[in-house]
């Protein structure tokens, strides 16, 4: 930030470094058109001023965009076009269910399965995405959905990523559906061959009513009688010709998809009403914070964290991610605890070797599962309350979150531990990765933190669609943007958008020979002031502005005269953009607005108003600054100016003879 003096006025202004050193000053007003860049890891490639790199650079994701919502559209109008399925209302075990969940439901659970409901009890079919943070209570709304299904004589499926994550889904609709006549299978490769084949033959004939399963339950042999509900869990970690297979069943039947990938509010908008949405942002009351370290791999401290578990009758996850070694690892923690029970598990083992291990270690028969990042996804074991996270710079910072939400699930203190090796240096990618997830220490920040390649991936899931070579090309804030325009205008048929956008709205103008900049002793810290330049920068009218002022008042007390300043500077410019104006600018001791000269405006009126206190030129209107009334004398041009144009009056503006 740079505060520059130009004839007596200081303002201030962010400058921008391009490639080869160009350099652009933005004045604050004008913040609102300076976004933060969202785009992966790697740094972005920097374009020089005054070249075309940058237009065809928007041009290319503009195209890539266009696709994107000519898809959603394509799938939203075959799914209005198509009845639906109209699930019956509740019945009295559908309540017998829902009374038996041990915890009291969140006010966000309540929400989310009131939507749900409705959805499904609606002819339109039902294509809902249930996002919320580990732990949060997911699978409770998705057993409920499914026994609704099930109770109005249809078919479930529940499709997961990872076999180990289906059985586990498998054994809860098993243990909460006990007490209740539905038949519940698993299709996946810790099923034996006789077994599959009898709950292939049971989804034909109409016998089983829930299948829990893998991408097995995509293959062709796999045959509904009356298949009714798809429940998708983390869609995003299925492959590109599974996903395709998704996209056929959206248009044919009800699918509700979970998700603990924190997805944008922004990008929700972007394609509102193609793709519904319900967020769970409330922890369960008694989940507490999950205390997260990030060190380096020492004995000692192993030792430590791991005794600390085991004496008050936890168990540990160490995530060793590497097949090849993890056999050396597992004896690095059978010297460390010689008393402790150790098992192995990836995803090399065979299907009965691995699906034991697992069974074993839920059951409580082993005390530490040194294994790979096989239970990444949604493995819930609410008696594993540390982590340990081996070589955690080499993981990417959604996989980090993903793995700290391993723990936690209960109502006891949760400890994950990522450690790096001491004797190499940290890229500066994942020193700034480790740094972001040492610093969550709240629930469901997943939803609360900005965090870079979280919402990119949030980007994925939710259209269903790699975007991300446009997403590094323009950033995450400009894309969402695109889409949204794109989809406002397709939904439309009109080539007016109802979504302002920022880089298609011409820019005015506005040089006032004001003070008008926050000053440091205002706000002290750098970033939360640039922050309030751009809150205020980017208010939508007079009322917003106001409702952020009162804000910054409340919070940093009486607004200093430069803020006044640039608070009124703010209403010249909202004023003269609603009209379209070209400039508002000082010249000399003159107030310069320059007009459209598409637009008409009765200019004899107009000084009739004014009393004589204007001249009119070609295109534009000059007002006499005169004593310390002009910023009153302004504003009253601009409503007058307002008022003749709304009111459509007269001529367009001319010099006078």
């Amino acid at each position: 930030m740079r505060l520059i003096e130009s004839d007596g006025a200081h303002r201030e202004y962010l400058e921008l470094e391009y490639a080869e050193g160009d350099r652009l000053f933005v004045p604050v007003e004008n913040l609102d058109r300076v976004q933060k860049y969202l785009g992966g890891e790697a740094a972005p490639s920097l374009h020089r001023l005054g070249t075309s790199d940058w237009t065809r650079a928007r041009g290319r994701a503009r195209k890539v965009v266009q696709d994107v919502a000519e898809e959603l559209l394509k799938i939203y109008s075959m799914r209005e076009a198509r009845p639906g399925i109209a699930f019956a209302p509740d019945t009295a075990w559908q309540d017998e269910l829902e009374a038996t969940f041990p915890y009291e439901e969140t006010p966000d659970q309540v929400a989310a399965l009131a939507e749900i409901k409705s959805d499904m009890e609606s002819d339109r079919p039902m294509d809902r995405l249930l996002c919320g943070d580990v732990g949060f209570g997911k699978t409770e709304l998705a057993l409920r959905a499914a026994f609704k299904a099930a109770m109005s004589g249809k078919q479930v499926a529940l499709l997961a990523p990872t076999t180990v994550l289906a059985q586990q889904h498998f054994h809860v609709f098993r243990e909460r559906l006990k007490n209740f006549p539905v038949v519940v299978e698993m299709l996946s490769r810790f099923v034996d061959d006789d077994t599959q084949a009898r709950t292939v033959e049971g989804l034909k004939s109409g016998h089983v009513d829930i299948v829990v399963g893998t991408h097995r339950l995509l293959q062709r042999d796999v045959r509904f009688k009356r298949l009714g509900l798809l429940v998708v869990d983390e869609e995003h970690r299925f492959g590109v010709m599974q996903k395709e297979r998704l996209k056929k069943l959206r248009t044919q039947l009800d699918v509700l998809s979970l998700s603990a990938t924190p997805i944008p509010r922004t990008l929700h908008m972007a394609v509102g009403g193609i793709r519904d949405m319900s967020v769970i942002q409330t922890p369960p009351e008694e989940r507490q914070p999950i205390k997260t370290y990030v060190t380096a791999d020492d004995d000692a401290l192993i030792q430590e964290a791991i005794s600390r578990e085991l004496h008050r009758g936890g168990q540990v996850y160490f995530v060793h991610n590497r097949v090849r070694t993890i056999q050396k690892a597992a004896e690095r923690v059978r010297r460390l605890m010689p008393a402790a029970r150790v098992a192995i598990g990836h995803g090399q083992m065979s299907e009965d070797q691995l699906a034991s291990v697992m069974v074993d270690f839920e059951a409580g028969k082993h005390d530490i599962l040194v294994c790979t990042t096989i239970i990444e996804s949604g493995l819930d074991i609410p008696n594993v309350n540390t982590i340990i996270v081996q070589r955690s710079d080499r993981f990417g910072l959604a996989q980090l979150y993903q793995l700290r939400g391993r723990v936690g699930r209960s109502g006891r203190r949760a400890y994950a531990y990522f450690l790096y090796d001491p004797g190499r240096s940290l890229t500066e990618q994942a020193d700034k990765r480790l740094d972001v997830i040492s610093g969550l220490h709240e629930l469901g920040q997943g939803f609360k933190i900005a965090l870079r390649d979280l919402e990119i991936r949030g980007a994925g899931n939710l259209l269903g669609t790699e975007q991300h070579g446009a997403i590094a090309a323009v950033g995450f804030e400009m894309y969402l943007q695109m889409l949204q325009s794109a989809v406002s205008k397709l939904r439309t048929g009109s080539e007016e958008t109802v979504v302002p956008d920022v880089l298609s709205t011409a820019e005015m103008n506005l040089d006032l020979p004001l003070d008008h900049f926050i000053p440091r002793s205002y706000i002290r810290d750098e970033k939360l002031r640039l922050g309030a330049y751009r809150q205020l920068a980017g208010a939508e009218d007079e009322a917003d502005l106001d409702s952020m002022l009162r804000s910054l008042r409340d919070r940093y007390g009486t607004a200093p005269p430069q803020l006044d300043n640039l608070a009124y500077s703010l209403r010249v410019k909202l004023r003269g953009q609603r009209m379209g104006l070209r400039a508002v600018i000082a010249e000399g001791h003159d107030i310069v607005i320059r007009v459209d000269p598409q637009r008409f405006l009765d200019v004899d009126e107009l000084s009739r108003r004014m009393a004589g206190r204007i001249s009119v030129g070609p295109n534009r209107i000059k007002m006499r600054r005169k004593g310390e009334g002009w910023q009153g004398d302004l504003l009253t041009l601009l409503d007058d100016m307002a008022d003749l144009y709304e009111s459509g009056r007269g001529a367009a503006v001319m010099s006078r003879p």
